[in-house]
C-alpha cells in the first residue's frame, strides 16, 4: 500500500457541511466552522479566499481549494474584501432560506456572478496528523491539474434535497479529497513530502519504505545501511542530502507522528502505542513527545479528543 493511500484510507466524512454559496461584490462570507479540513471549489466566476493570517488566494472558475483550519476564513468575490466586514456563513445562508433559496444554495437573492462550493471535514473523520502537517494553510490546484469529475456531480446533488443526500455527499467529498491532493502532490512545484516521493530503486528510497514500513524496528545507521547494502557514511550523506535530516531524525518524527494519531483516533494506553512505535516505554515516549511537540502525549490526547456534545436525542432526554 502507498503511503497517500495508507493515510487516506479512513478518511470518512460523516453529516460534513456541503454547500453552494451565491456571491457578488456586495457579499463577502466568513467561513468558522472549526473544521480541520474545507475544500472550495469556483463553480462559476472568481473567488479570493482570505486566509485569517497572509494574503489573499485567488481560485478560478473549475479551481480547487483545500482549506487547513481550524482557523476561520473568508470568501469573497474581490481581493479587497475586508475579513472584518464578512457575514457569518450562518446568518449568510439565513438570509437565503428567507429569500427562498432551494437544496443547499446560500443565496439571498442578489444576481452573483460566483458560484462557491464548499465542503468540511470536522470531528472523527479519520484525517492524520501526519496529512495535515504536509499541507500548507491554503493550496490551490488548478482545473487542468486535477481530474475531478465529482465536482458536477456534488453540484448536482445539492441542487435539491433527495433521500440518502448526506450520505452521497460524504462519499463525493471523500473523492475530491483524493482526487485533490494526489494532483497537488503530483505537481513539480509542490512541496511534496518525503512519504508521497516517488520510491525509486535508490538507496534512500530504500531507506525510506524500511523506516515507513516498519518504524517500531530497533533501527540504527547501521542496521539501516545494512538492509540497504551501503556503508553507514554513504547512507548518513545521501539520506540527509535529499531528506533534509539524518536517518534517526527523521525516524523520530515519523514515529511521533504516528503516535500523534494513535492518540487522538484510538484508545489505546500510550505504553502500548509507546511500543508500537519502537520506544521501550511510555516514559521514553512521553520523554520524546514532549521534546518535539512541547506536551506530553496525555496532554495532545485532551487537546486532539475533547469531549463530545450531547448527541440530539440525549439532549431531547435531558429536556
Amino acid at each position: 500500500m502507498d503511503h497517500l493511500t495508507d493515510l487516506l484510507d479512513d478518511v470518512r466524512a460523516s453529516g460534513a457541511l456541503i454547500g453552494r454559496t451565491v456571491l457578488d461584490s456586495r457579499w463577502s462570507v466568513r467561513f468558522a466552522t472549526g473544521a480541520e479540513l474545507t475544500l472550495l471549489a469556483v463553480l462559476d466566476g472568481t473567488a479570493w479566499l482570505h486566509p485569517l493570517d497572509g494574503d489573499p488566494v485567488r481560485v478560478g472558475t473549475g479551481d480547487i481549494a483545500v482549506v487547513r483550519g481550524p482557523e476561520p476564513f473568508t470568501v469573497a468575490a474581490g481581493p479587497d474584501a475586508r475579513p472584518d466586514d464578512a457575514i457569518a456563513l450562518a446568518d449568510y445562508c439565513a438570509r437565503s432560506a428567507q429569500a427562498g433559496a432551494v437544496g443547499r444554495t446560500c443565496d439571498p437573492g442578489a444576481a452573483g456572478e460566483t458560484v462557491v462550493l464548499t465542503g468540511t471535514y470536522d470531528g472523527a473523520t479519520g484525517i492524520s496528523e501526519r496529512l495535515l502537517d504536509a499541507l500548507p494553510r491554503v493550496l490551490v490546484i488548478a482545473e487542468d491539474d486535477c481530474v475531478c469529475p465529482m465536482l458536477d456531480l456534488v453540484a448536482d446533488e445539492i441542487a435539491a434535497d433527495r433521500p440518502g443526500q448526506q450520505v452521497v455527499l460524504d462519499r463525493l467529498l471523500d473523492l475530491m479529497l483524493v482526487s485533490t491532493l494526489r494532483g497537488w502532490f503530483e505537481r513539480p512545484q509542490a512541496s511534496a513530502p518525503h512519504w508521497y516521493s516517488p520510491l525509486d530503486d535508490s538507496t534512500v528510497s530504500q531507506a525510506l519504505r524500511r523506516l515507513h514500513d516498519d518504524p517500531g524496528h530497533g533501527w540504527t545507521v547501521g542496521s539501516l545501511a545494512a538492509a540497504t547494502g551501503v556503508s553507514r557514511a554513504l547512507l548518513a550523506r545521501d539520506f540527509t542530502a535529499r531528506v533534509g535530516e539524518s536517518p534517526m531524525s527523521y525516524l523520530a518524527g515519523w514515529r511521533l507522528s504516528i503516535a500523534a494519531d494513535l492518540l487522538r483516533e484510538t484508545d489505546a494506553t500510550v505504553e502500548s502505542i509507546a511500543r508500537q512505535v519502537g520506544y521501550g516505554s511510555a516514559f521514553a515516549l512521553s520523554a520524546a513527545f514532549k521534546r518535539r511537540r512541547g506536551l506530553t502525549p496525555s496532554q495532545h490526547r485532551a487537546i486532539a479528543r475533547p469531549a463530545p456534545e450531547p448527541t440530539r436525542r440525549a439532549r431531547n432526554a435531558a429536556g
